[in-house]
């Protein structure tokens, strides 16, 4: 009552101050403001936050796993021409930069004193020959006499023989045709032995290898080139002469280029001789494609890792040994995989991989996915969706299963699927 006339009392003063129905009406609004507080607690229904999402659509197309690293770039095949002999160098008929064949002349050496070893070899082949001739021919003729006189001796002892047993002829003529015989025997064994002329084949291959080395030495005072290529580095002048070990011309196959690079091992057990690769030389050049031709079997041992060569065509010699590249080996293909941005992954912290699936019902719902390759922005799913199914792409992070979601347009929304 104190409390109700202690309104009536503040309602009469503004009453009297204002007149009217102001006053009444101001009264009316302070009660019915403190109705509503009241009752409010009570009765407010919960308000269920829907959230903004991007979207995409679970799709299915080729992926590949792809190894990236740096290359540094080789020719083909490269010759450091080095002389097997030191010597002035007489002439040059190339520069660098002249495009050789193999077999083709480069350069000579001076060899006038190979000229004269030579000569003086060949004569003394020569001589060997003419002796091994004439000793073979002086054997052939005592082995031939030696047979006339074993077969003379023969027949004389066989029919003095034949003349003892009817008793025409005394025993001491067959004992002396016995005698001569064996004497035929031993020259004839004797002219067999001559006729091995071991000494004079001895002699005459002596003389035979000291000829060929002769002109071995002189041959490598011509300087040929043993592939195809560009000569790309001529460090001498004729008239000079070269320390012994130095190279004095390096050509260089670049009709194609070999790209050397270094993986770990766990990337080189995914790559074979012939994966598809493409090299990237930059600065506007265009990629050039490659194929896997070296796999080392074996670890670099200073940086454990494996080597592995990619070739490619070099047209118009474009790319150029000890330059480095950008390098990229495919080393797996998938057809018809299913994909999803690399963003919609949720990863937990013991690793496990999931998504949220935006279902019927236009909720947010968590499910777990298996992961494979990765290639660009997009992830490869082995198991845990279907094609066709909408995930969250954008906006998954500090989602609650069962999260209401709407939609909202994006560059992600339903922008991945390719049949």
């Amino acid at each position: 009552m104190e409390e109700t006339n202690s309104a009536t009392s503040v309602s009469t003063k503004i009453f009297d101050r204002r007149g009217g129905w102001t006053r009444f009406r101001m009264a009316a609004l302070i009660v019915a403001a403190s109705l509503m507080v009241s009752c409010s607690s009570g009765n407010e229904k919960e308000v269920v936050p829907v959230v903004a999402v991007q979207a995409t659509t679970v799709a299915s197309k080729t992926i590949q796993a792809t190894i990236d690293t740096d290359a540094i770039l080789y020719p083909r095949d490269e010759a450091a021409i080095v002389p097997k002999v030191v010597a002035p160098i007489k002439k040059f008929y190339v520069q660098r930069g002249s495009q050789v064949r193999a077999g083709q002349l480069l350069a000579e050496l001076e060899n006038q004193d190979l000229v004269g070893a030579l000569t003086e070899n060949q004569g003394g082949y020569e001589q060997a020959e003419a002796s091994y001739k004439s000793a073979l021919q002086s054997a052939s003729q005592d082995l031939q006499v030696a047979k006339e006189q074993l077969d003379a001796a023969q027949k004389l002892y066989d029919a003095r023989e034949t003349l003892y047993k009817q008793g025409a002829m005394a025993a001491k003529d067959v004992a002396d045709a016995g005698i001569a015989l064996t004497q035929a025997r031993d020259q004839y064994g004797l002219a067999q032995k001559a006729y091995n002329l071991k000494v004079a084949q001895g002699q005459l291959t002596a003389a035979k290898g000291r000829t060929v080395s002769a002109q071995a030495q002189l041959n490598y005072t011509k300087i040929v080139s043993p592939i195809n290529g560009v000569v790309a580095d001529r460090p001498y002048y004729a008239g000079e002469t070269p320390s012994s070990g130095s190279p004095i011309l390096t050509v260089m196959d670049l009709s194609s280029v070999v790209a050397r690079a270094y993986v770990s091992p766990q990337q080189a057990a995914e790559l074979h001789v012939g994966d598809p690769a493409t090299l990237s030389p930059g600065g506007g050049e265009s990629a050039v494609p490659g194929k896997v031709t070296v796999v080392s079997p074996a670890l670099d041992p200073s940086s454990t890792t494996v080597q592995v060569w990619v070739q490619a065509p070099n047209p118009r010699s474009r790319l150029k040994p000890g330059s480095t590249v950008s390098l990229s080996i495919v080393a797996k293909t998938v057809k018809e995989a299913l994909v999803v941005p690399t963003e919609a992954i949720l990863t937990a912290p013991d690793g496990t991989t999931s998504v949220m699936v935006i279902g019927q019902d236009g909720q947010a719902h968590e499910t777990n996915v298996k992961t494979g390759i990765r290639e660009g922005g997009e992830v490869q799913i082995l198991s845990g969706l279907r094609k066709g199914e909408q995930v969250v792409a954008a906006g998954a992070y500090g989602l609650t299963d069962g999260t209401k979601v709407t939609v909202s347009a994006g560059p992600t929304s339903g922008g991945n699927e390719a049949n």
